[in-house]
């Protein structure tokens, strides 16, 4: 297996190739590093077939989607994912073949619900969720304190202790760790009970990304259009959550709400199916046709996506324009699904 690391700074892009079949992938690549990613495919004479996020990030924009339009390679990303436009969704103890090279992922949410690390050949990418001496924050994006405790100690903290640790930022200059130094010396959680380690985080007090507006949202969008003013996490916050069992109960009522579908029409009709009776209204699409759903300003709009964050940012949206009532479906038709409520596909 062919294997560099690309960025040599704070945020990691990682190149596996099979060396066998010069079939490649790149894992957490940099939109501003993609012409770099270019010239390395072509040194090393490699055809880049897989482009992998372990998570969806909120410090840089991704450069997945760009990749897979400039060069045809699949976007994979963990089920639990945002975004639309991936083709291959993956689980725990799913395996992503490229070439030779088989990678096995492990689900470590925490940072964020779609967060997972990638094993092979004794190395695993932890993305940011294992940091060497230290882990990722947890404090938005859906981040869960008490989960990233539990995909350290049980998931990464399971593998051999020779095991080679390459995460997706560091910001001291660290290339590599291993897992039995972090269970050792990563002051972060070593020694420290799930209890304790989820006051730690609660006390951080980080501040936000400083780009986050202009990364974080595309990147769960996947859009990159000027037209579209994306809601401030202030106004996100206030988005009112329901839960799918909540929402079911509100469609068989007897002043039913509008249900809004915001995913792209591929995913309205694929796999996870569209809530029977809802709307499809594209995300990208939203402003422009605000003014078909006027007669709806004073009743109650229910938006749905595939996780329920591309929804949330609609909701805000339709808020923002003078909507009075507006919901969120919380996890998405993936959670509607999940709990087997009624989809027609």
């Amino acid at each position: 297996m062919l294997f560099r690391e690309l960025n040599q700074g704070k945020c990691k892009t990682y190149l596996l190739a099979c060396e066998k079949t010069r079939k490649a992938l790149l894992i957490d690549p940099i939109r501003e590093k993609t012409d770099r990613y270019l010239a390395a495919l072509a040194y090393y004479n490699c055809s880049l077939e897989l482009v992998v996020d372990t998570h969806t990030h909120a410090d840089h924009r991704t450069a997945v989607f760009e990749l897979k339009e400039l060069t045809g390679a699949k976007v994979v990303m963990h089920r639990r994912a945002p975004a639309p436009h991936v083709d291959i969704h993956v689980q725990d103890g799913q395996t992503i073949a490229c070439g030779e090279i088989q990678l096995r992922v492990l689900a470590t949410p925490g940072h964020t619900p779609d967060s997972m690390s990638l094993y092979a050949e004794g190395k695993v990418f932890t993305g940011d969720t294992l940091l060497i001496r230290g882990t990722g924050r947890t404090d938005f994006a859906g981040g869960d304190a008490g989960m990233q405790y539990d995909s350290v100690t049980k998931k990464l903290f399971t593998l051999p202790d020779d095991t080679l640790v390459y995460p997706a930022h560091d910001y001291r200059g660290n290339t590599q760790s291993s897992i039995g130094e972090e269970k050792r010396l990563n002051p972060r959680i070593a020694n420290y009970s799930r209890t304790e380690y989820v006051e730690l985080m609660a006390k951080l007090g980080l501040p936000l990304p400083t780009k986050i507006q202009e990364v974080l949202q595309p990147n769960q969008t996947a859009l990159d259009d000027d037209r579209i003013t994306f809601p401030t996490i202030a106004e996100l916050n206030q988005v009112r959550q329901l839960s799918p069992v909540e929402v079911l109960a509100l469609v068989h009522s007897d002043s039913p709400p509008l249900v809004l579908d915001v995913r792209e029409p591929n995913e309205y009709s694929g796999e996870l199916g569209h809530i029977p009776g809802s709307r499809l209204i594209p995300l990208k699409d939203l402003a422009d046709h605000a003014g078909e759903l006027e007669t709806y300003k004073n009743k109650h709009v229910i938006a749905i996506c595939r996780a329920g964050v591309r929804s949330s940012t609609a909701a805000a949206i339709l808020t923002s324009l003078g909507f009075e009532q507006v919901s969120n479906l919380r996890g998405g038709m993936l959670e509607w699904n999940d709990q087997k409520l009624p989809v027609q596909r």
